[in-house]
């Protein structure tokens, strides 16, 4: 693997018995680059987010992830990333602060105190890190997953739909966090997300997912002007309907 790729996957597939979840898939995604994974329901991005995470073992295919074979070698890669979503509940009857200060063990960090104070500043959640997890409200769920995510300071960063429940100014908020971060580490971000204006203003690259295959890929703009669309939306659904197919000029 070339070291300007932080993933590489080729031929991947991910079969569950008679239900084929990922079907050939490869692509490549640049270190320092934001890429969105992008498909309906069912199109196969979770299992490919799981199979990045080396929670799942491809079918048959390999991938690469900072260099490492992901099937042999996760646990090489593991420290070095982590994964965001607001629909992976942490545990309920402990506060926001023994998860953070549980998983900031779990990661290695010297610091955890100091780390989970730096975050709480940061993510706005001074106000919340002794009250049990169960009794956040959803927006409150998400920001904690962000702090959960970054405690290790990843260089490799995973996001399932990570505004998810955020009121418009606090998911841009979030947003500018994620291109600053970028910005000051390097660090490369794959994000799966319905939110197509989010797309539009954080991803370099963007994959399609289609009923396991990759369907098309491009930059937003390229993608937008490919379909004769204004937005990244109108695109998505005219692939998620079959509604129209880019002309072979603009390809």
């Amino acid at each position: 693997m070339s070291t300007s790729l932080a993933i590489e996957a080729r031929s991947l597939c991910k079969a569950f018995g008679s239900v084929v979840a990922v079907d050939d898939v490869s692509f490549a995604i640049p270190t320092g680059s934001t890429t969105a994974l992008l498909g309906g329901n069912g199109a196969g991005k979770t299992t490919t987010l799981s199979m990045l995470l080396g929670l799942l073992v491809p079918s048959s295919g390999t991938i690469r992830v900072l260099g490492e074979d992901m099937v042999q070698h996760r646990y090489r890669v593991l420290p070095r990333l982590n994964f965001s979503s607001p629909y992976v509940d942490l545990p309920h009857r402990l506060t926001v602060r023994q998860n953070l200060t549980v998983y900031g063990h779990l990661y290695g960090i010297p610091d955890v105190r100091g780390r989970i104070a730096e975050l709480a500043a940061e993510l706005d959640l001074e106000s919340i890190l002794g009250r049990a997890a169960g009794k956040l409200s959803s927006g409150q769920k998400t920001r904690v997953a962000l702090a959960k995510a970054m405690l290790n300071k990843p260089e490799l960063l995973l996001l399932d739909e990570p505004t998810a429940s955020l009121d418009p100014d606090t998911a841009d908020w979030v947003r500018g966090w994620f291109e600053a971060y970028r910005a000051r580490t390097g660090a490369t971000i794959v994000l799966a997300s319905h939110n197509m204006a989010e797309v539009e203003r954080l991803c370099d690259h963007v994959l399609i997912m289609k009923r396991g295959r990759i369907v098309d890929s491009g930059s937003p703009t390229a993608l937008i002007d490919r379909y004769g669309r204004a937005t990244m939306e109108e695109v998505f659904l005219d692939i998620a309907r079959d509604r129209q197919k880019p002309s072979a000029a603009a390809q």
